[in-house]
């Protein structure tokens, strides 16, 4: 119920949008109404979520079997537990929060209705994350989370900066997503299951490497989530959105969710020594991008975002450390600070614009080219372009290239048909006011000219050897045989004849 809740409330929104029930600003009050008594009764739920675990423990909950094939079943199943329950409240807080700041803040936007229907989406998916108590659930709300995300980035979808940057975003988050992907077969292959409980058991019998494996394809879609390095140029260019999702999606919730689903797994990790190697590294080399890139920075949303960058670096030391309760304590803690100050940016802007920025430090400023380096905020985008986007580039117009030149000459590319189509161009063409290149279509390619040969000569055959030579006796065989048929119809309809066939069927099944 607790991801339900801001789903129903999305689906009903949109719903009164296509019946133009809350159109523009008279329905404001509806939409927002519907999203926030969601929000509160999600909170509410939540609430008594901890509650039970308070008082009971952790408990694996079994809602319903999902999908079944041989031995490989998936759930719809929760987790209760100290990770599930923290991250839960916090997105149940901040997201109600964010709901009734956008009220106000997003008054009279033509857009409105559209924005709360996405942030009701992405609280779902949060909390999906949250709660899951399998890897494919899991996968479900990082999927919908995902979508929100790119919805959000292009919500002004008639500037051309934010499609494009959302794009990117989002084809960049798929690298990531294909991690996920490898850890839910990983799973799949080594436990037979992708439920929590079972995966996360130290199991002696299994391969060291293929945990490692599993484990090393969802820490992959950690860090992309995350915008770890060197997966945090994309981040940069999700500041498009207006501020409550950048609140909610950068500064708060989904950039931790990375940081979540690896306290979540930190059981895989912990069999795979290398990873947490690897982790170390990684966050230092985050702390260290953040924390340069930052002092470089001349807006304060982007400020913001390069300080987000160094605290979750600083979470992904303490995870590889294996300190997970001061990781968690420190995502909450941050989540929070960080809300506050990405939903005061607009407002302290606005009565600081007339103060002087900040100049960078001395020492910055002296070392020329790390200030550079930090201001082109070390060059990421331009080297994914240079190694991955523009070889993407040339081998699809390679391709295309070779599919015209090579595929399409073989197989023949699909074109018009230049045959007769109606009984009208038949007597067009007799009439010569039709000319078409062949009765039986137009092939093109090597198999298409085949195929209209064979056409052809069939074509010929059917025409001169049965229509002309042979089409009055065929003719009047075909009228006898069709009212011989009509007539052992007509007898079969009486019901005497019927009866008499059923007996006969019940004799022989007797007999036999």
């Amino acid at each position: 119920m607790i991801p339900g809740l801001p789903l129903l409330a999305a689906v009903l929104v949109a719903i009164n949008r296509v019946l133009r029930r809350n159109r523009c600003e008279a329905g404001e009050r509806l939409s927002s109404r519907l999203v926030l008594g969601a929000g509160l009764l999600s909170l509410a739920l939540v609430v008594w979520a901890d509650v039970q675990y308070l008082l009971h423990g952790s408990q694996h909950i079994m809602v319903l079997p999902w999908l079944h094939s041989g031995v490989y079943r998936a759930s719809i199943s929760f987790t209760l537990d100290g990770l599930s329950v923290s991250m839960s409240t916090l997105v149940a807080v901040i997201t109600l929060l964010v709901t009734r700041f956008s009220v106000n803040y997003l008054h009279r936007d033509c857009g409105f209705q559209r924005f709360f229907i996405v942030l009701a989406l992405f609280t779902a998916a949060m909390q999906l994350i949250a709660l899951s108590g399998s890897a494919v659930l899991a996968f479900v709300g990082w999927e919908l989370a995902g979508a929100s995300s790119y919805l959000l980035i292009a919500y002004n979808w008639q500037s051309k900066t934010a499609t494009t940057n959302a794009t990117r975003a989002f084809v960049t988050n798929r690298l990531g997503d294909a991690g996920f992907l490898l850890g839910i077969f990983m799973a799949f292959l080594l436990f037979r299951s992708t439920e929590w409980n079972v995966m996360l058991v130290p199991q002696a019998d299994q391969s060291s490497l293929l945990i490692g494996v599993a484990a090393f394809g969802l820490m992959g879609a950690a860090l992309v989530k995350s915008a770890q390095f060197p997966f945090s140029a994309w981040i940069t260019r999700a500041l498009e959105g207006p501020t409550p999702s950048s609140t909610v999606f950068y500064g708060s919730l989904m950039v931790h969710a990375g940081i979540f689903l690896l306290l979540r797994i930190h059981p895989l990790l912990e069999q795979a020594p290398a990873l947490q190697y690897l982790l170390l590294g990684v966050g230092l080399l985050t702390v260290l991008y953040g924390w340069l890139g930052g002092l470089a920075q001349t807006d304060i949303k982007t400020s913001l975002l390069f300080s987000t960058l160094a605290q979750t670096g600083l979470m992904l030391i303490a995870i590889a450390l294996g300190w997970y309760g001061l990781a968690l304590v420190h995502l909450v803690l941050h989540a929070v600070w960080r809300a506050y100050q990405f939903l005061h940016s607009p407002s302290f802007a606005l009565h600081t614009q007339w103060q002087a920025a900040p100049a960078v430090p001395a020492w910055l400023g002296k070392r020329r080219w790390l200030h550079n380096a930090a201001l082109q905020r070390f060059w990421l985008d331009p080297l994914a372009d240079w190694l991955l986007v523009q070889p993407s580039v040339a081998l699809s117009q390679e391709v295309q290239v070779f599919d015209g030149e090579i595929l399409d000459k073989l197989s023949g590319a699909p074109g018009h048909y230049s045959g007769m189509a109606t009984l009208a161009d038949m007597q067009a063409m007799q009439q010569g006011r039709l000319r078409v290149e062949s009765t039986v279509g137009t092939g093109s390619g090597l198999l298409g000219k085949l195929m209209q040969w064979l056409a052809e000569r069939l074509e010929w055959f059917e025409h001169r050897l049965l229509l002309q030579q042979g089409g009055g006796k065929a003719k009047a065989l075909l009228d006898t045989l069709g009212r011989y048929l009509d007539r052992i119809e007509r007898l079969l309809t009486q019901p005497r004849y019927l009866v008499l066939l059923i007996l006969a069927t019940l004799v022989v099944i007797f007999q036999g």
